[in-house]
This record gives C-alpha cells, sequence and structure tokens, in this order.
C-alpha cells in the first residue's frame, strides 16, 4: 500500500474547511477551517498545511446539482480550487459533496447528543467527509 498525503477542501463562501489522512490513506480527520478573506491569504494558509501535511493532491467538494449537473456554485468552487491548484502546484480531483454540510451537522449531533451552531466545525467535518469518500473511492479502485 503507497503512502499518501491528501487534503480535503469543503470550500464555502465564507470559510473553507480543511481535513487531511493519515499516510496510509485510510483515515480523514478535519484540521482546521480557514476564514476567507482574498485569494493570497487563503491561498498562504493552505500552503502552510501543504508544507506542514507534505500534501501531494487537493480533493475538493463539488456541490452537484440534484440532476448530477454542475451549476454557477460549483462552477465558482471550481475556479477557485484551479487557482489553489496552480498556485500549490498540486493536482486535484472532485467529489460530489452533496449533503456533506448537512451529514456532518448529524454526526456532531451525535457525538454531542446536541446539534451544533459552529460553522467553523461543521465546514472542518464536512470536509473530512469529502475527503473519506475519495479515500474510499480510491480503497474501491485499488481492489478491482
Amino acid at each position: 500500500m503507497s503512502l499518501i498525503s491528501a487534503l480535503g477542501l469543503d470550500i464555502g463562501s465564507k470559510r473553507i474547511g480543511v481535513a487531511g489522512c493519515d499516510g496510509l490513506g485510510l483515515l480523514a480527520t478535519g484540521l482546521t477551517t480557514i476564514q476567507r478573506s482574498y485569494f493570497v491569504k487563503d491561498l498562504e494558509q493552505l500552503r502552510s498545511l501543504v508544507v506542514e501535511r507534505q500534501a501531494t493532491i487537493l480533493v475538493v467538494g463539488l456541490p452537484y446539482l440534484a440532476n448530477g449537473e454542475i451549476g454557477s456554485q460549483a462552477k465558482q468552487i471550481q475556479k477557485l480550487a484551479q487557482r489553489f491548484s496552480k498556485a500549490l502546484n498540486l493536482p486535484i480531483e472532485y467529489v460530489d459533496e452533496r449533503l456533506t454540510s448537512y451529514e456532518a451537522e448529524e454526526l456532531i449531533k451525535a457525538e454531542r447528543g446536541f446539534p451544533s451552531r459552529n460553522k467553523s466545525l461543521i465546514d472542518r467535518k464536512a470536509a473530512a467527509i469529502i475527503l473519506q469518500q475519495w479515500l474510499n473511492m480510491r480503497k474501491k479502485v485499488a481492489k478491482t
């Protein structure tokens, strides 16, 4: 099994939830939430995480429409993700992130026994779900 270091990103208009995985690519964990300000500042925060975790790929959640197509919100996220990818010189892969924020809120509720109003925590957890979906897809492909 090869080692992997991926960063999962849940990109929103106000925050970017960031997740990382263990070296074997088995488990994704929420790392931090970047409060978005302007591209260069957001990029620098991402860059320090890439360096610290020796990331080799970015995995970005895309909010597909119910019919499976890419809408305007997803196109904006793709545009920003591609700018990050180019600036960081890292490849990028996309994962369908529909319902990940809802799933994150449900997980937090199950862990704590009550819902969270902490949007940063929800974004981090959503990024971990996005990254975990990608890791699980990689495992399935490796088995076939």
